[in-house]
């Protein structure tokens, strides 16, 4: 009888067609990993998984980019300094610095179904004390709490882009964790479509209700979100079999992907390695051997990718109303087109032909981009006239476009691909956490360095992808395709 499983589930693993008609006997999350890279998230409840994991970016992005367009009406309304208008900014990625740090070990530890469930919450309480905020105090307070949910909400969004995507081909891994930067744009872009929206509808003297109504939107979605995940969510299947739980992984493949599988007789397991359990020193781990080199690349692209575009994003509305001197209404549609049309666009591109290309190729050559659209702005300086301001905004759209296909789709890629199932959450957490770090102090930075140096903020900015560029080309390291969660196993192929 044994050998008669053995044949069966050697048989049910190298073939490729779909499982559903027969049953596939799992011995080791080895071979829940084989059966998750070699199908693919169209099965089931799969591809609803990972849209629901999207959903906590979707917040993220659109909490970040409402603000931006409140934060004239915010600094009047409270009669703020420079400094206090940059704390309010920050606030929100301050608290992702702790969010992330301790969500990624969560995420390891208790398992992403369990965070997944929890951290939306943060995002509904935030948003409605955000729209009610009487002083910049408890608006600054609640921003942070939000960022505790973003900062958890990450980690564990990643690891499920990851872990439930098939490894090679269209859609792969890496495409699925690139899918965060389009959904990110799309974010932005809503927020800007909103904010137009009420900005038509409105009377002008209620227009300083506008930044308390955009805020107190985010809880909407944030509800939506908890009803499906309720409804569809699942555990990680590689993560479920890495602690030991064969029978709990097999119970996920058969309602995730449609898969037939059952947990083979104990006599025929194989344990999971003592390794595989979250401990706090998994962070050190990340430090060692080969993953050091990795998480360098890693940091360093997320730190330079985080500062300059939120530098640019950020500020994009205070750059085209203050520099290129436009009226609101022109401020808005001319920042929703451009994320539109360059950055979201981008961002497709970066999901469409990532399998094809690497995300090492796109990374470089979006920092490429980026550099060259920052040392134009700097040159061009505030515009003398209408082809000078034309310039400007096409030195705007370079930048997003370059961050969309490049360093903003693959920052992730390589958060996220670097580490197995077993590290993922403190490998994205930690990234996270030096990368909401660098955010914190260009939000807190962008508004004093645009007070003293005008538009020679440029140049300042324009070390973040001359930093990305120099680690990319020291270190190359490909994610893409790479089967790093078989580290997990002692079987990975070797790094290229």
């Amino acid at each position: 009888m044994s050998e008669l499983l053995k044949m069966a589930h050697v048989a049910a693993l190298d073939r490729d067609k779909p499982y559903e008609s027969e049953t596939v006997f799992i011995r080791s999350a080895a071979d829940v990993s084989h059966l998750v890279n070699s199908g693919g998230e169209k099965r089931s409840h799969a591809g609803i998984i990972i849209g629901i994991a999207l959903g906590g970016v979707f917040l993220d992005a659109y909490d970040l980019g409402a603000l931006a367009f409140g934060v004239k009406d915010i600094t009047r309304e409270f009669n703020l300094t420079p400094a206090g208008t940059g704390m309010v900014a920050s606030a929100i990625t301050f608290g992702a610095i702790v969010g992330a740090f301790f969500g990624g070990y969560l995420t390891d530890k208790i398992g992403r179904y369990r965070v997944f469930m929890a951290d939306m919450f943060f995002f509904v309480f935030a948003a409605i004390a955000c729209a009610f905020a009487p002083n910049e105090w408890v608006l600054a307070g609640a921003r942070f709490v939000m960022g505790l949910g973003v900062g958890i909400d990450l980690p564990v969004a990643m690891a499920f882009l990851a872990e439930f995507s098939r490894l090679k081909g269209r859609g792969n891994k890496a495409a699925s964790v690139a899918m965060w930067c389009p959904t990110w744009y799309a974010a932005i872009s809503i927020s800007y479509l909103l904010v137009l929206l009420l900005y038509a509808v409105l009377p002008a003297e209620q227009t300083h209700w506008l930044w308390r109504l955009i805020l107190g939107f985010g809880a909407v979605p944030a509800l939506a979100i908890i009803a499906i995940r309720s409804r569809y969510i699942s555990e990680s299947p590689v993560w479920a079999a890495n602690q030991g739980d064969l029978t709990g992984a097999a119970q996920i493949l058969r309602r995730s992907y449609g898969i037939n599988a059952q947990a083979a007789p104990v006599a025929e397991q194989q344990p999971a390695p003592k390794a595989l359990r979250a401990r706090w020193s998994n962070y050190g781990r990340l430090l060692r051997g080969v993953y050091l080199r990795r998480t360098v690349l890693a940091t360093v692209i997320a730190v330079a990718s985080s500062f300059a575009y939120n530098a640019v994003a950020f500020g994009l509305p205070v750059i085209i109303s203050s520099f290129l001197a436009q009226s609101m209404l022109t401020t808005i549609l001319a920042s929703l087109g451009l994320n539109l049309l360059f950055a979201f666009v981008g961002g497709l591109i970066g999901v469409r032909w990532v399998p094809r290309f690497g995300a090492w190729r796109m990374t470089v050559l979006g920092y490429a981009c980026q550099l060259v659209a920052l040392i134009g702005l700097a040159l061009i300086g505030r515009p003398a006239d209408g082809a000078h301001a034309a310039l400007a905004i096409a030195m705007l759209a370079l930048f997003l476009f370059g961050q969309g296909f490049g360093p903003g789709s693959h920052s992730m890629t390589f958060a996220s691909l670097s580490y197995p199932t077993s590290l993922r959450g403190v490998g994205v957490g930690f990234n996270q956490t030096l990368m909401r770090a660098s955010s914190t102090l260009s939000l807190f930075l962008f508004p004093v360095l645009v007070a003293w140096l005008k538009t020679g903020v440029f140049w300042v900015i324009a070390a973040a992808p001359v930093a990305g560029l120099a680690a990319l080309l020291l270190i190359r390291w490909e994610p893409s395709g790479y089967d790093v969660d078989a580290e997990d196993f002692g079987a990975a192929a070797p790094e290229r």
